[in-house]
C-alpha cells in the first residue's frame, strides 16, 4: 500500500508497479448499520497499486459520491476510511486486481455474488448499491437487471444497481452518474419511497 504525502496525492506507478499490483487485494471499508454499502466491480491495477477502492484518475465515484449528497465535501481516495463516517462502506465483488474487469470469469462474479450476500448478511446496511450492470446480472444470474433499485432483497436490505463509475463508461457522463447516486441517497433517506420496478 502507497503512503500519501497529502489528500489527493497519487504517486504515478510505473510499468512495473502495475505489474506486481496483479491479484493484489485491497481491504473493504465497512461497519456494521451502513447507510449504503457501494460493491465495486473488482480492483483495477491502479488501486491496487495505492490500496484505495476508485483510485484510478478518472475515476468518477468520489465526485459523483460528493455531488449527489452522500459526503458533505469530495473525499479523495486515500480518505476512504472516513466512509462509515457518513454511513457508507465499500467492497468488490471480486477481490483480486486485474486491468480489466472484462478479465474475470463467470464462475468468479458468481463467488463473489454469493460472499457478497454473506457479506450483506453479516453487516446489515439498509441498501447495497453494485455498480456495474452486467457485473450484475452476471454475479446474480439476472440478465434483464437494470439501473436502479432491483426487485430482489437481500434479506432486509435493499438493492440497487448503479452506472460504472469508470470513466470508460461513456454513457454516462458525471452529471447523470450524480444524478443516479442522488436517487439512491434520496430514496434510502426517505423510508416511504418505493421500488420504481414494482
Amino acid at each position: 500500500m502507497i503512503d500519501f504525502c497529502s489528500h489527493g496525492s497519487v504517486p504515478r506507478p510505473t510499468r512495473a508497479d502495475l505489474a506486481a499490483a496483479h491479484h493484489r487485494t485491497i481491504p473493504d471499508v465497512i461497519a456494521p448499520d451502513l447507510a449504503v454499502l457501494f460493491c465495486g466491480i473488482n480492483p483495477g491495477l491502479y488501486s491496487a497499486f495505492t490500496g484505495h477502492h476508485f483510485a484510478r484518475p478518472g475515476n468518477r465515484f468520489w465526485p459523483a459520491l460528493h455531488r449527489s449528497g452522500f459526503t458533505p465535501r469530495q473525499l479523495s481516495p486515500d480518505e476512504q476510511d472516513l466512509l462509515p463516517t457518513f454511513g457508507l462502506g465499500v467492497t468488490n465483488l471480486v477481490a483480486r486486481a486485474t486491468a480489466r474487469a472484462d478479465e474475470l470469469t463467470a464462475d468468479e462474479l458468481t463467488t463473489g455474488g454469493a460472499r457478497l450476500r454473506d457479506l450483506v448478511a453479516e453487516h446489515t446496511p439498509k441498501a447495497l448499491a453494485v455498480v456495474g450492470v452486467t457485473a450484475y446480472r452476471t454475479a446474480f444470474g439476472a440478465p434483464k437487471a437494470s439501473i436502479g433499485e432491483q426487485h430482489e432483497t437481500f434479506g432486509p436490505v435493499r438493492v440497487w444497481v448503479l452506472p460504472n463509475p469508470s470513466g470508460l463508461n461513456a454513457h454516462y457522463q458525471l452529471d447523470s452518474l450524480a444524478e443516479e447516486f442522488r436517487k439512491l441517497r434520496l430514496a434510502i433517506t426517505h423510508p416511504g419511497t418505493t421500488n420504481p420496478h414494482s
